[in-house]
């Protein structure tokens, strides 16, 4: 899984001698997928729906009562349940870290223009990395 990521040109540093790199947050989760009983489908669905929805201000949530019964069926049968054990989780990022404070606050405050994905996001962990 990635979170926020975004090309970083080595002009954005201020500095001299720099190359251009790629900053990132990613996240890589290991385990056993369960395949649960197909009858289960319309609870997690429910369930996850439910939790997702009601964190989406100034609407009304979505439910499956919203959905005609036959569609409903189609895509309930399209959908497999599954459950994932989780056993590893393995994190890495790369934020610039390495560098000098206001080097690495410089090319933050460049990546919000530039490219990739979550830009403010990404700036705003380069500006202050997370410590282990």
């Amino acid at each position: 899984m990635t979170g926020p990521d975004a090309y970083i040109s080595p002009d954005w540093y201020g500095i001299a001698d720099q190359v251009p790199t790629w900053n990132y947050v990613a996240v890589q989760l290991t385990g056993v997928l369960e395949i649960l009983p197909h009858g289960k489908m319309r609870e997690v669905l429910d369930v996850q729906s439910a939790f997702y929805e009601s964190r989406l201000a100034g609407k009304a949530p979505w439910t499956t009562d919203k959905m005609t019964p036959d569609v409903l069926e189609r895509m309930m049968r399209m959908i497999v349940p599954c459950r994932m054990v989780v056993e590893d989780i393995a994190a890495t990022w790369k934020l610039g870290q390495n560098k000098d404070d206001a080097v690495r606050a410089r090319a933050a405050a460049q990546v919000p223009g530039g490219m990739g994905m979550e830009l403010e996001a990404l700036a705003a962990l380069m500006a202050e990395p997370p410590v282990l």
